[in-house]
């Protein structure tokens, strides 16, 4: 398990959980950042926001964001992980 705020461009990711407040899950799972879907980081460096792929729609998401979504990668089979 990582946070998305780690993942490197170009990485296809799973979403495990969301971890933090009511208000910021909502808002995630609003714009459809659901458990068990699959993200694609389009850019991720130091230096402005984390780009991402969900459903066919494109995110910029600060990386405080980005640390809240619990991810692994899509070729994991560990159940567990």
């Amino acid at each position: 398990m990582s946070r998305l705020n780690s993942v490197k461009s170009g990485k296809d990711v799973v979403l495990l959980a969301i971890d933090g407040g009511q208000c910021c899950e909502q808002r995630l799972v609003d714009m459809g950042f659901l458990p068990g879907e699959t993200i694609h980081v389009i850019t991720n460096s130091k230096i402005g926001p984390l780009v991402c792929l969900v459903k066919g729609s494109k995110f910029a998401l600060g990386h405080g964001l980005a640390e809240k979504l619990v991810v692994k990668d899509t070729w994991c089979n560990d159940p567990a992980v």
